[in-house]
């Protein structure tokens, strides 16, 4: 791999800001990807430990590990393995980009994308249940609240009926087929600005890689192994995504429901702080140069001296769908 890497990451600058890493520091990459933020941290001097769940990611970063001469150890885990992975309380910084990477996007193969013809597969680890699977076989009912929830679907009813319908004359196996059956039961207005599979692509690539559930768990690991002064900054580029990190800050700040009166025993319980804007956007710059980082919002919050706490998952309102389970190394990452 060369110096430069081959996906610009979003909102950079304001990813380091946050972390301020230090030449002495050690940060987390839970999403390691094609190495854009470990690149800049490792650049200021800081050692990295980057997650990815994605097979092909860890072999391709294997150069930027020798490049950095030992500062840089890869782990081919989901993000919500840090705190198994990595000592309670040990690092100064971790960073999350949620999400599907563009390298990934831009494989056919991967089947993350309905702009270039592939297999339905959507799996981050290449392994467990892939989209075809959820597609073939998975009830009206349950498509309905993927596609609905997670894809956040207005039509996801219609566009399960038309599934089931279709799947009874041969098995969805290509992006290609199931976008062009979306599109046809969701139909296309002339001022649409996007593609009428998009939001049903986005559920069943959240399904199938146990996304949100995902993401709680690596918050909670984060919380376990930031030194106090340590920063958690995260990425998000939806709403379901967005939510989760908001309830996780409001929840260990102290500040759940917006009140400012809250009891002196919970502050002083408080496992994080904010500093600044509880949240940013990428600036109108970027967004006009990288479609991505149009809908990105950052969240960042310092850790305080108060003891970890026990996540109570529910905090987060997962949809109660039948999620997937993974094996030690499936899930996501970059």
């Amino acid at each position: 791999m060369s110096g430069r890497v081959s996906h610009i990451p979003v909102m950079l600058d304001e990813v380091v800001t946050a972390l301020a890493p230090a030449a002495s520091g050690h940060v987390v990459d839970g999403t390691f990807g094609a190495g854009g933020y470990s690149r800049a941290i490792l650049s200021a001097g800081a050692r990295v430990t980057g997650f990815d769940r994605d097979p092909d990611t860890i072999r391709s970063g294997a150069a930027m590990v020798d490049e950095f001469d030992g500062r840089l150890d890869l782990v081919h885990a989901p993000f919500s393995e840090m705190e198994r992975r990595v000592s309670p309380s040990s690092v100064n910084g971790v960073v999350l980009d949620v999400g599907v990477s563009s390298m990934q996007i831009d494989q056919a193969e991967r089947g993350f994308s309905f702009q270039k013809n592939g297999p339905l597969d959507m799996r981050m680890a290449q392994s467990g249940m892939s989209a075809a699977e959820v597609v073939n076989t998975f009830t009206v009912s349950d498509l309905t609240r993927i596609i609905g929830i997670l894809g956040e679907e207005r039509h996801a009813a219609r566009v399960a009926r038309a599934i089931e319908k279709e799947r009874s004359a041969g098995a969805i196996e290509t992006t290609g087929h199931l976008a062009r059956l979306v599109e046809k039961a969701v139909g296309r207005g002339a001022k649409d600005r996007i593609h009428p599979a998009t939001r049903t692509f986005q559920g069943l690539r959240i399904f199938v890689n146990d996304e949100l559930r995902e993401l709680g768990r690596a918050l909670s690991g984060a919380e376990r192994i930031l030194k106090p002064g340590g920063r958690l900054v995260v990425v998000t580029f939806h709403s379901l995504e967005d939510r989760i990190v908001k309830r996780f800050f409001q929840d260990r700040t102290g500040t759940a429901g917006g009140s400012r009166h809250m009891p002196e025993v919970e502050l002083k319980s408080a496992t994080f702080r904010i500093e600044g804007k509880a949240m940013i956007k990428a600036s109108d710059e970027e967004a006009a140069a990288n479609p991505r980082a149009r809908s990105a919002k950052l969240r960042a919050g310092t850790r305080t001296d108060a003891a970890p706490r026990e996540t109570d998952m529910t905090l987060f309102g997962f949809p109660n769908l039948p999620w997937p389970h993974f094996s030690s190394v499936g899930g996501r990452s970059s």
